[in-house]
């Protein structure tokens, strides 16, 4: 091992953490996850990547990338292991304001894409918390506040950089490599380090942002509605419904109805929101206009002790009205988990099924159970919730990887039917055939 750490010196200008050093305890855990690595490597360059990589594969060790640390099932880190922290490698530049053109480092997060792209009025479809990592939420997906208008975040990606599981540097487009392309936008981090994104952002104004809140009482009623005019509203608007909060008060909570209108004209967002309103009596409504970087909030970190346990799926057009029901009966039922039902369809719905690793073009809603605690807490809480999804699972299918802490066999199998599932795996024989790259929604090599 030792060895094998002096040949990387040499060749690596970032920061070597081990056991024992001052920046080690902050340094070994993730977000959602803490652990015990050998190594901290924070490259602060394409070439330390490389020799970051070549150091894990020729040490024989167990791999984990991060770039935000938000991943549920604490893939950002590990026991006895390496972890490449790509937190140094963050520029935000655009290359071409004629085609709104960025290249986003490996490691930014969307807080810093976000504020570094609104001097120049651009965004990009992307998820709704500041902290979270370009990389984690694009590679899987990216379900955020513009999703409707403008699709997943991977969908607005037009190459990638790579350095893969033999230390080559890959670039991926629709013309080069245009296999790895697709595999790449969906399928996680298997098949190497992405240490660059380009994407093609878009121009924005600023947009009408916030929620609106109804009584728990009103929850069936205030769901079905919702996602009835969801179906047909316009694509500038996207919409998240939440309920049973236990900080708010659990089964008594508000039902939160937060919208995003993006666009800056009044007439036409109250014209597109006033539906919502109409959906029952309102509690609160702090919908206002607000800079698009303002959409975007800061991420939870539990404290010590304190576990998040995450489950999602799919719901298409027909299985809607069945599946807000049961959702509804949960809300109010006694202790119930935090629910969250997130608009699909729209943009994402418009790209074929295959043109990406992302299987879930048809889907009209996404939603998410949460549990929160101390271990014997999530424990106690474990057979109810497993109730809770056995009732939901004739109505439902697929996850969504990005809220999704188990990675079993099934939930990989949840994530990638069996198609994309088998073209997945040929990709990773050609790019990772040893899989180094498992510390992910891991997608088999053989």
């Amino acid at each position: 091992m030792s060895s094998a750490l002096e040949t990387l010196r040499p060749d690596f200008s970032g920061d070597i953490i081990e056991p024992g050093g001052a920046e080690y305890e902050s340094a070994s855990r993730s977000v959602l996850a803490s652990g015990s690595p050998a190594y901290v490597l924070r490259p602060k360059s394409l070439g330390d990547v490389q020799a970051g990589v070549r150091f894990a594969a020729d040490a024989g060790l167990v791999l984990s990338v991060r770039g935000g640390g938000h991943s549920f099932p604490g893939f950002g880190t590990n026991d006895g292991g390496v972890v490449i922290d790509l937190s140094k490698l963050a520029t935000v530049e655009v290359v071409d304001k004629e085609r709104h053109l960025v290249r986003i480092g490996g490691g930014a997060t969307w807080g810093q894409v976000a504020a570094a792209l609104a001097p120049h009025n651009l965004a990009i479809s992307s998820g709704d918390t500041k902290s979270v990592g370009v990389g984690g939420l694009t590679l899987t997906g990216g379900i955020g506040w513009k999703v409707r208008k403008y699709g997943l975040a991977l969908d607005n990606v037009v190459a990638l950089e790579v350095v893969t599981a033999n230390a080559e540097v890959v670039r991926a487009t629709v013309e080069e490599n245009p296999e790895l392309f697709w595999a790449l936008r969906g399928g996680g981090g298997n098949f190497g380090i992405v240490t660059a994104f380009e994407f093609a952002a878009h121009p924005t104004t600023d947009v009408f942002y916030g929620k609106i809140a109804f009584p728990a009482a009103e929850l069936a009623t205030v769901l079905q509605g919702w996602a009835d005019y969801l179906r047909t509203a316009p694509e500038e608007l996207t919409s998240i419904a939440d309920f049973a909060n236990p900080f708010a008060g659990g089964r008594e909570a508000p039902v939160e109805i937060h919208v995003t209108f993006d666009g800056d004209d009044p007439e036409l967002a109250a014209k597109a929101i006033d539906p919502i309103r109409r959906l029952g009596t309102i509690l609160e409504d702090d919908v206002a206009l607000r800079p698009y970087a303002d959409t975007l909030v800061d991420g939870m970190t539990p404290p010590p002790g304190i576990q998040l346990v995450t489950r999602s799926a799919f719901v298409d057009k027909d299985s809607v009205p069945e599946v807000l029901r049961i959702l509804a009966e949960v809300g109010a039922s006694e202790r119930p988990p935090i629910v969250a039902v997130r608009s699909v369809g729209g943009a994402v719905s418009r790209v074929s099924d295959d043109a990406t690793a992302y299987a879930h073009r048809q889907a009209e809603l996404m939603f998410v159970t949460s549990i929160i605690g101390p271990k014997p807490a999530i424990d106690a809480a474990g057979p109810a919730l497993e109730a809770i999804w056995g009732r939901l699972a004739p109505h439902v299918n697929g996850a969504y990887a990005n809220f999704l802490t188990a990675h079993t066999a099934e939930d990989v199998a949840a994530i990638y039917p069996a198609g994309t599932y088998q073209r997945l795996a040929a990709v990773k024989r050609q790019y990772d055939p040893a899989n180094l790259f498992a510390g992910n929604h891991n997608v088999r090599p053989q």
